[in-house]
């Protein structure tokens, strides 16, 4: 076993993310409202904090709060893969023609629907299915502590199993080349992707459409361990730059 710190798996989430993750989950999670700042300022959402006032000014905007504001998706067809409860899909849907959505955990993909609903958007299709490379059956885990880590990772898997609460799911994967040609669906002018460590399966069940559409990739890259992060990240900008990506920006 290695005593590298860097082969030991890192915390992903600070104490205050666990401390605002909690009040959210026990105290508001059912609660329904109109967004107060961000970028859903405005918009209804059920859970979360977005109801609390606060200041929206640069220092308190992230760099992804940054990228997603300035992104021009008017009239673009938009896949969120590992849409979470939708914020991302909320925010694009104004301009966007129309967005696919994949949110596979039952809990997530209900509460995606909930929201789209609040905001009576037409121009988004729902998809309760993970992408990887091939199709079958797998077993999702989850923290309940932290429901957007849901995961199909073996190695981010290990680790969440180590809870006793540690939550599973029996989930269909498909791939997206498939998905494109068997559901009929438009193909993607740009796509976000956070797969949770899955990026690498996703991208490799997309290879037609990477080499024949060279849509824009919007993707969160991750790892249980900084030395796993490190050799997913080089294995995925090999799999990009091979697939002809040579702009590859890090926000």
């Amino acid at each position: 076993m290695s005593t590298d710190v860097d082969d030991q798996p890192f915390p992903h989430y600070t104490l205050k993310h666990k401390i605002v993750s909690w009040i959210s989950r026990n105290l508001f999670d059912s609660v329904t409202y109109t967004v107060r700042h961000g970028l859903l300022k405005g918009m209804k959402r059920k859970g979360g904090l977005g109801w609390i006032p606060a200041v929206d000014g640069d220092s308190t905007k992230t760099p992804e709060h940054r990228f997603l504001a300035t992104l021009n998706v008017s009239g673009k067809v938009i896949f969120d893969v590992g849409a979470f409860e939708g914020l991302v899909t909320l925010f694009l849907a104004r301009s966007a023609k129309h967005i696919v959505c994949y949110e596979p955990n039952s809990r997530n993909h209900a509460r995606l629907r909930k929201n789209l609903e609040l905001n009576r958007i037409q121009n988004v299709t729902v998809r309760k299915y993970a992408l990887g490379s091939t199709p079958s059956m797998s077993v999702m885990t989850s923290d309940p502590t932290m429901a957007g880590g849901a995961t199909l990772s073996s190695s981010i898997s290990t680790t969440i199993n180590r809870r006793i609460d540690a939550r599973h799911e029996e989930i269909q994967v498909r791939t997206l080349d498939q998905e494109l040609v068997e559901a009929h669906l438009p193909e993607p002018d740009f796509i976000k992707v956070d797969v949770e460590g899955y990026e690498l399966p996703f991208l490799h069940g997309a290879r037609r459409l990477l080499a024949a559409k060279h849509p824009a990739i919007y993707l969160e890259m991750h790892g249980e361990t900084m030395n796993e992060k490190r050799a997913n990240v080089r294995a995925i900008v090999e799999y990009l730059s091979a697939a002809g990506y040579d702009d590859i920006l890090h926000v």
